[in-house]
């Protein structure tokens, strides 16, 4: 299982302490160093069974600096895939792909349900 984090991410380290604490092996990535590609994130999405939306950092500066609020809905999912992989911020994290699932985001009860 591939685990994407940003290291300095409050909810990342949760999220990661909490996979080493339940004893889950993961390949660790940095999601801004080795950010993802649109195809990666197009798998993932079509994965995920989840609006593209959901993908996105809704709360970090980057999305608030570029006004995607507003912009997201006029842009199509390939012009949403190639902003999300020009920017690691901008992709919601952590990120957790399985052979049969993605987890966006970390909450507890939804990863004891999966992993």
């Amino acid at each position: 299982m591939l685990f994407l984090e940003y290291p300095k991410c409050s909810t990342c380290k949760k999220a990661k302490k909490w996979l080493d604490e339940n004893g889950k092996e993961y390949e660790d990535r940095h999601i801004v160093e080795n950010n993802p590609t649109a195809e990666d994130l197009k798998q993932w999405h079509q994965k995920s069974g989840l609006p593209l939306k959901r993908f996105f950092n809704t709360s970090g500066m980057r999305y608030r600096e570029l006004q995607l609020k507003n912009r997201l809905p006029e842009m199509s999912e390939e012009e949403q895939y190639d902003l999300l992989a020009s920017d690691g911020m901008l992709v919601k994290r952590p990120l957790v792909i399985g052979d049969h699932f993605v987890l966006v985001g970390f909450k507890e009860k939804e990863w004891e349900e999966f992993l």
